[in-house]
Protein backbone atom coordinates (compact mmCIF):
# COMPACT_ATOMS: atom_id res chain seq x y z
CA UNK A 1 0.00 0.00 0.00
CA UNK A 2 1.18 3.72 -0.69
CA UNK A 3 1.46 6.37 1.82
CA UNK A 4 -1.43 7.74 3.00
CA UNK A 5 -2.61 11.34 1.69
CA UNK A 6 -2.46 14.34 4.83
CA UNK A 7 -6.13 14.11 4.33
CA UNK A 8 -6.44 10.65 4.93
CA UNK A 9 -4.67 10.24 8.01
CA UNK A 10 -7.50 10.89 10.61
CA UNK A 11 -11.00 13.09 10.65
CA UNK A 12 -9.08 16.08 11.86
CA UNK A 13 -6.71 16.21 8.71
CA UNK A 14 -9.51 15.34 7.07
CA UNK A 15 -11.08 18.83 8.24
CA UNK A 16 -7.92 20.80 7.80
CA UNK A 17 -7.30 19.70 4.62
CA UNK A 18 -11.12 20.88 3.50
CA UNK A 19 -11.08 24.08 5.48
CA UNK A 20 -7.56 25.29 3.28
CA UNK A 21 -9.20 24.03 -0.24
CA UNK A 22 -12.03 26.05 0.43
CA UNK A 23 -9.96 28.99 1.66
CA UNK A 24 -8.15 28.94 -1.37
CA UNK A 25 -10.65 28.60 -3.42
CA UNK A 26 -12.54 31.45 -2.33
CA UNK A 27 -9.12 33.74 -2.78
CA UNK A 28 -8.79 32.60 -5.87
CA UNK A 29 -12.15 33.49 -7.00
CA UNK A 30 -11.72 37.10 -5.23
CA UNK A 31 -9.08 37.86 -7.23
CA UNK A 32 -9.87 36.49 -10.73
CA UNK A 33 -10.26 37.59 -13.93
CA UNK A 34 -13.73 36.18 -14.11
CA UNK A 35 -17.20 38.23 -14.22
CA UNK A 36 -19.56 35.51 -12.71
CA UNK A 37 -23.51 35.22 -13.32
CA UNK A 38 -25.51 36.24 -10.45
CA UNK A 39 -28.44 38.20 -11.84
CA UNK A 40 -31.87 36.49 -12.27
CA UNK A 41 -35.20 36.95 -14.24
CA UNK A 42 -38.45 35.72 -14.15
CA UNK A 43 -39.62 35.82 -17.22
CA UNK A 44 -38.13 33.27 -19.91
CA UNK A 45 -35.96 34.23 -22.15
CA UNK A 46 -37.86 33.86 -26.06
CA UNK A 47 -35.92 31.22 -27.53
CA UNK A 48 -35.70 27.17 -26.07
CA UNK A 49 -32.03 26.55 -26.94
CA UNK A 50 -32.34 22.64 -25.42
CA UNK A 51 -34.12 20.76 -22.43
CA UNK A 52 -33.33 17.16 -20.38
CA UNK A 53 -35.23 15.62 -17.26
CA UNK A 54 -34.07 13.48 -15.21
CA UNK A 55 -35.64 10.82 -12.59
CA UNK A 56 -35.15 11.65 -9.09
CA UNK A 57 -35.19 7.66 -8.06
CA UNK A 58 -33.74 5.38 -10.09
CA UNK A 59 -32.57 1.86 -9.20
CA UNK A 60 -28.93 2.00 -8.15
CA UNK A 61 -27.92 -0.97 -6.61
CA UNK A 62 -28.47 -1.51 -3.43
CA UNK A 63 -29.32 2.15 -2.25
CA UNK A 64 -31.14 2.93 0.56
CA UNK A 65 -34.51 4.35 -0.66
CA UNK A 66 -34.30 7.01 1.76
CA UNK A 67 -31.45 8.57 0.28
CA UNK A 68 -32.67 8.86 -2.96
CA UNK A 69 -36.14 10.57 -1.13
CA UNK A 70 -33.41 12.65 0.74
CA UNK A 71 -31.87 13.54 -2.35
CA UNK A 72 -35.67 14.67 -3.91
CA UNK A 73 -35.75 16.79 -0.85
CA UNK A 74 -32.01 18.16 -1.57
CA UNK A 75 -32.73 19.03 -5.04
CA UNK A 76 -36.11 20.71 -4.11
CA UNK A 77 -34.42 23.11 -2.16
CA UNK A 78 -31.35 23.67 -4.41
CA UNK A 79 -32.98 24.16 -7.98
CA UNK A 80 -34.74 27.36 -7.34
CA UNK A 81 -30.71 28.79 -6.57
CA UNK A 82 -30.05 28.22 -10.33
CA UNK A 83 -33.45 28.73 -11.86
CA UNK A 84 -34.08 32.30 -13.92
CA UNK A 85 -30.28 33.07 -13.68
CA UNK A 86 -29.07 34.73 -16.75
CA UNK A 87 -25.71 33.74 -18.43
CA UNK A 88 -24.56 37.24 -20.43
CA UNK A 89 -21.82 37.66 -23.01
CA UNK A 90 -18.19 36.88 -21.33
CA UNK A 91 -19.82 36.03 -17.83
CA UNK A 92 -18.87 33.17 -16.12
CA UNK A 93 -21.63 30.24 -14.60
CA UNK A 94 -20.70 28.64 -11.46
CA UNK A 95 -22.20 26.00 -9.43
CA UNK A 96 -21.18 26.45 -5.70
CA UNK A 97 -21.54 30.50 -6.03
CA UNK A 98 -25.56 30.46 -6.79
CA UNK A 99 -25.99 26.94 -4.45
CA UNK A 100 -23.90 27.96 -2.06
CA UNK A 101 -23.14 25.11 1.45
CA UNK A 102 -25.69 22.68 1.62
CA UNK A 103 -26.14 22.64 5.73
CA UNK A 104 -28.27 20.70 7.76
CA UNK A 105 -29.42 23.70 9.04
CA UNK A 106 -30.49 25.25 6.09
CA UNK A 107 -32.66 21.79 5.32
CA UNK A 108 -30.89 19.27 3.57
CA UNK A 109 -31.15 15.60 4.25
CA UNK A 110 -28.64 13.13 4.27
CA UNK A 111 -28.13 12.09 0.63
CA UNK A 112 -26.28 9.92 -2.20
CA UNK A 113 -23.09 10.84 -2.61
CA UNK A 114 -20.17 9.06 -4.46
CA UNK A 115 -16.81 7.68 -2.43
CA UNK A 116 -13.50 6.28 -3.93
CA UNK A 117 -15.47 3.23 -5.15
CA UNK A 118 -18.76 3.25 -3.73
CA UNK A 119 -21.69 5.45 -2.76
CA UNK A 120 -21.98 6.65 0.10
CA UNK A 121 -24.31 9.10 2.43
CA UNK A 122 -23.89 12.76 3.21
CA UNK A 123 -25.64 16.03 3.97
CA UNK A 124 -26.81 17.16 0.89
CA UNK A 125 -26.00 14.47 -1.50
CA UNK A 126 -27.76 14.94 -4.86
CA UNK A 127 -25.92 17.49 -6.00
CA UNK A 128 -24.19 15.55 -8.64
CA UNK A 129 -27.10 14.75 -10.54
CA UNK A 130 -28.00 18.32 -10.78
CA UNK A 131 -24.66 19.54 -12.51
CA UNK A 132 -24.85 16.58 -14.83
CA UNK A 133 -28.36 17.45 -15.87
CA UNK A 134 -26.55 21.26 -16.49
CA UNK A 135 -23.41 19.20 -17.31
CA UNK A 136 -25.68 17.72 -20.41
CA UNK A 137 -27.45 20.74 -21.48
CA UNK A 138 -24.32 22.80 -21.55
CA UNK A 139 -22.74 20.05 -24.49
CA UNK A 140 -25.56 21.33 -26.29
CA UNK A 141 -23.82 24.87 -26.61
CA UNK A 142 -20.74 26.46 -27.94
CA UNK A 143 -19.87 27.58 -24.34
CA UNK A 144 -16.29 26.81 -23.03
CA UNK A 145 -16.35 24.61 -20.01
CA UNK A 146 -13.70 25.69 -18.28
CA UNK A 147 -13.82 23.32 -14.90
CA UNK A 148 -15.47 20.25 -14.98
CA UNK A 149 -14.23 17.04 -12.61
CA UNK A 150 -15.27 13.45 -13.07
CA UNK A 151 -16.02 10.51 -11.23
CA UNK A 152 -13.15 9.49 -13.23
CA UNK A 153 -12.20 5.99 -13.64
CA UNK A 154 -15.19 4.18 -11.83
CA UNK A 155 -18.73 2.40 -13.17
CA UNK A 156 -20.48 2.53 -9.98
CA UNK A 157 -24.13 1.10 -10.81
CA UNK A 158 -25.69 -0.96 -13.55
CA UNK A 159 -27.33 0.82 -16.44
CA UNK A 160 -31.08 1.14 -15.33
CA UNK A 161 -33.27 3.44 -17.48
CA UNK A 162 -30.15 5.19 -18.55
CA UNK A 163 -30.77 8.40 -21.08
CA UNK A 164 -27.48 9.34 -21.45
CA UNK A 165 -24.14 8.21 -22.21
CA UNK A 166 -21.88 6.41 -19.33
CA UNK A 167 -19.22 9.12 -18.56
CA UNK A 168 -20.84 12.30 -19.12
CA UNK A 169 -21.28 12.74 -15.61
CA UNK A 170 -20.03 15.37 -13.17
CA UNK A 171 -18.32 15.47 -9.80
CA UNK A 172 -18.39 17.94 -7.29
CA UNK A 173 -17.45 18.90 -3.36
CA UNK A 174 -18.55 22.39 -2.07
CA UNK A 175 -16.65 24.86 -3.01
CA UNK A 176 -13.53 23.74 -4.46
CA UNK A 177 -14.65 21.31 -6.99
CA UNK A 178 -16.93 23.12 -8.94
CA UNK A 179 -18.54 23.11 -12.66
CA UNK A 180 -18.31 26.33 -14.32
CA UNK A 181 -19.03 26.67 -18.31
CA UNK A 182 -18.39 30.76 -19.61
CA UNK A 183 -20.87 32.54 -21.83
CA UNK A 184 -18.19 32.60 -25.17
CA UNK A 185 -21.63 33.84 -27.53
CA UNK A 186 -22.73 37.57 -28.53
CA UNK A 187 -26.00 37.05 -27.04
CA UNK A 188 -27.22 36.03 -23.35
CA UNK A 189 -28.84 32.51 -22.39
CA UNK A 190 -30.90 32.14 -19.39
CA UNK A 191 -30.63 28.40 -17.43
CA UNK A 192 -34.66 27.07 -15.68
CA UNK A 193 -34.29 24.31 -13.27
CA UNK A 194 -36.97 23.26 -11.35
CA UNK A 195 -38.41 19.89 -9.28
CA UNK A 196 -41.69 17.57 -8.96
CA UNK A 197 -42.36 14.53 -7.24
CA UNK A 198 -40.63 12.02 -10.07
CA UNK A 199 -38.08 14.74 -12.07
CA UNK A 200 -35.56 17.23 -12.16
CA UNK A 201 -35.86 19.38 -15.18
CA UNK A 202 -33.56 21.82 -16.95
CA UNK A 203 -34.27 24.14 -19.62
CA UNK A 204 -31.72 26.67 -21.55
CA UNK A 205 -33.31 29.77 -23.35
CA UNK A 206 -31.67 32.71 -25.04
CA UNK A 207 -32.57 35.82 -27.24
CA UNK A 208 -32.20 34.15 -30.46
CA UNK A 209 -31.93 30.74 -32.05
CA UNK A 210 -28.22 29.05 -32.45
CA UNK A 211 -27.03 28.56 -35.87
CA UNK A 212 -25.63 25.07 -34.95
CA UNK A 213 -27.15 21.87 -32.84
CA UNK A 214 -24.67 19.09 -31.40
CA UNK A 215 -25.25 15.78 -31.22
CA UNK A 216 -23.35 13.53 -28.24
CA UNK A 217 -22.67 9.64 -29.34
CA UNK A 218 -20.88 7.05 -27.51
CA UNK A 219 -18.94 4.80 -30.04
CA UNK A 220 -17.38 1.30 -29.30
CA UNK A 221 -18.38 0.86 -25.76
CA UNK A 222 -17.87 -2.63 -24.38
CA UNK A 223 -16.81 -4.42 -21.47
CA UNK A 224 -13.46 -6.06 -21.16
CA UNK A 225 -11.89 -8.42 -18.49
CA UNK A 226 -8.21 -7.18 -17.95
CA UNK A 227 -6.06 -9.63 -14.89
CA UNK A 228 -9.49 -10.89 -13.61
CA UNK A 229 -10.58 -6.87 -13.40
CA UNK A 230 -13.38 -5.56 -15.43
CA UNK A 231 -13.61 -2.33 -17.23
CA UNK A 232 -16.03 -0.18 -18.99
CA UNK A 233 -14.79 1.20 -22.35
CA UNK A 234 -15.90 3.87 -24.52
CA UNK A 235 -15.24 6.99 -26.88
CA UNK A 236 -17.89 9.81 -26.22
CA UNK A 237 -18.06 12.50 -29.33
CA UNK A 238 -19.94 15.51 -29.81
CA UNK A 239 -20.91 16.62 -33.14
CA UNK A 240 -21.48 19.88 -34.21
CA UNK A 241 -24.31 20.45 -37.23
CA UNK A 242 -25.18 23.32 -39.22
CA UNK A 243 -28.89 24.10 -38.82
CA UNK A 244 -28.93 25.56 -42.36
CA UNK A 245 -27.64 22.68 -44.35
CA UNK A 246 -27.63 19.73 -41.89
CA UNK A 247 -23.76 19.78 -42.75
CA UNK A 248 -21.70 18.25 -39.68
CA UNK A 249 -19.23 20.98 -39.45
CA UNK A 250 -17.25 19.21 -36.97
CA UNK A 251 -16.98 15.84 -34.88
CA UNK A 252 -14.60 16.25 -31.55
CA UNK A 253 -13.88 13.42 -29.28
CA UNK A 254 -15.12 14.80 -25.65
CA UNK A 255 -14.06 11.91 -23.52
CA UNK A 256 -12.73 8.01 -23.24
CA UNK A 257 -13.99 6.29 -20.82
CA UNK A 258 -11.65 3.36 -19.04
CA UNK A 259 -13.81 2.63 -16.09
CA UNK A 260 -13.45 -0.07 -13.26
CA UNK A 261 -16.65 -1.86 -13.02
CA UNK A 262 -17.47 -2.17 -9.11
CA UNK A 263 -21.05 -3.62 -9.06
CA UNK A 264 -21.64 -7.28 -9.96
CA UNK A 265 -20.76 -8.09 -13.53
CA UNK A 266 -22.03 -11.41 -14.03
CA UNK A 267 -24.90 -10.33 -16.55
CA UNK A 268 -22.80 -8.42 -18.80
CA UNK A 269 -21.58 -9.29 -22.19
CA UNK A 270 -17.45 -9.23 -21.46
CA UNK A 271 -14.90 -9.50 -23.87
CA UNK A 272 -11.99 -11.37 -22.37
CA UNK A 273 -8.30 -10.17 -23.30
Amino acid sequence: MGRKLFCEISPTTYRISLFKNRVQRTLQDKYSNHTFAFEKRESKLPVLIYKHQSLIRRKLGNVDLHLQNNKAINLAISTPKISGILIKPGEVFSFWQLVGPCREKDGYKEGLMIGKEESISGVGGGMCQFTNLIHWIILHTPFEIIEHHHHDGLDLFPDFGRVIPFGTGTSIVYNYLDYRFKNTTNQTYQLITYTDEAYLYGRLYAENEQPYSYHIKVEDEHFSREQGIVYRKGNIYRSTIEKRTGNTLKKELIKSNYAKVVYDTAHLTILES
